[in-house]
């Protein structure tokens, strides 16, 4: 009986092997113990470390707060600041289609960027071009003459001016055609040669009437002639203008 229950104690006597693996997986759980508290140590001193540093910081934003507040405060009231929040509330999705229309109008502007570069380039290239060429120059002495227009004509000159630009400019017109600037440019060059050479030209008596053969001097001295008739013919109505102030 006794060899029975020896051979059964030494059967479920555990090995030194097992008893090796055992504390061995006990070390390594003590061991992930240890390493798990040590962390939240670690962690707990963190943790203190910040609330140490921000401890301050939050103390002078809660001073600065409270003194900002204190200067709007007749001006704001907490319904306001509550009313001002429940409409952010109701309008978030027109906040939210307000802020995809600014992304938007972001990636135009990107897109645009290069367009703009380049135009605004060509524009300075085109004004330096321009100084160059003397049009700011132009422009400072077109106001100059501006400028002696205004200092010699009166609101009643300015008047009567807008009341004539039609016929005025319509004389221009007929100045401007080709014929009759060739015309002017032809007597311009003869009176610059008469100038020029005054010994040339024959003022005598015979002399004149020998130019009076020339069909282009009676041409010309036709159409002085038709000149000064059109100068001297009276203006339409100007007749019995005249009667009138007679009469009176």
């Amino acid at each position: 009986m006794s060899e029975l229950v020896t051979m059964e104690a030494v059967m479920t006597t555990p090995s030194l092997d097992e008893l090796s693996r055992k504390v061995d997986a006990l070390s390594a759980q003590l061991q992930n113990v240890t390493d798990y508290i040590e962390d939240q140590r670690r962690r707990q001193r963190e943790r203190d470390e910040l609330k140490d540093d921000l401890i301050p910081i939050v103390n002078d934003m809660y001073l600065a707060a409270v003194e900002e507040l204190s200067q709007i405060e007749p001006y704001v009231r907490l319904e306001d600041i509550l009313h001002l929040l429940k409409r952010l509330a109701r309008n978030t999705h027109n906040i939210e289609n307000m802020l995809d229309q600014l992304e938007s109008l972001n990636d135009l502007l990107q897109d645009l960027g290069p367009i703009f570069n380049e135009a605004f380039l060509a524009a300075v290239t085109k004004l330096d071009e321009m100084e160059r060429k003397g049009y700011f120059e132009n422009f400072r002495q077109g106001f100059y003459i501006i400028d002696n227009i205004v200092e010699a004509f009166g609101p009643e000159d300015v008047k009567a001016l807008g009341d004539n630009i039609v016929t005025i400019l319509t004389t221009v017109r007929e100045m401007t055609q080709p014929e009759v600037m060739e015309t002017v440019q032809n007597l311009t060059a003869r009176m610059r040669e008469v100038e020029e050479k005054p010994e040339q030209v024959d003022t005598s008596f015979i002399g004149l009437l020998r130019q009076l053969r020339d069909p282009h001097t009676r041409r010309g001295l036709a159409l002085t002639l038709q000149m000064l008739k059109a100068m001297g013919e009276e203006q339409p109505g100007s007749g019995s203008r005249k009667a009138n102030g007679q009469t009176h």
